[in-house]
């Protein structure tokens, strides 16, 4: 896990204000500081994942957390709740279309302080 200071040094380079923002919502929460640190990596680090990946490594009714981009490969078959730094519009129209929930990594770290039940897709 990186420290503190790593993901502070890593934040001023990052020029999107809604990433910086979730970035320091994390770090501050000790529940998501493991989500800090893979948030704040260079953007090509980021873990971009699609629909047919993300379906294998889940369960119906699971809450998800990529750190990176939902792409819209494959299909999905579940209803899951999913919170990523972004979604393609082909994948955000696919997740809709199957019933899952759709929520930026800021929002839910506001409505889940304590990080409970997510699980981190890598």
């Amino acid at each position: 896990m990186k420290s503190k200071t790593l993901i502070e040094k890593q934040l001023k380079r990052k020029t999107n204000s809604e990433l910086v923002e979730t970035i320091i919502a994390a770090k501050k929460n000790k529940a998501w500081l493991e989500v800090a640190g893979l948030i704040s990596t260079p953007r090509k680090n980021h873990i971009d994942m699609n629909l047919g990946e993300i379906d294998k490594k889940t369960k119906q009714g699971e809450t998800i957390l990529v750190p990176g981009k939902v792409l819209s490969q494959g299909e999905i078959n579940k209803k899951i709740k999913i919170a990523a730094i972004g979604f393609s519009e082909k994948a955000r129209e696919k997740l809709i279309k199957s019933g899952s929930e759709i929520i930026n990594i800021l929002k839910e770290i506001k409505l889940n302080p304590n990080a409970k039940d997510i699980r981190i897709l890598k």
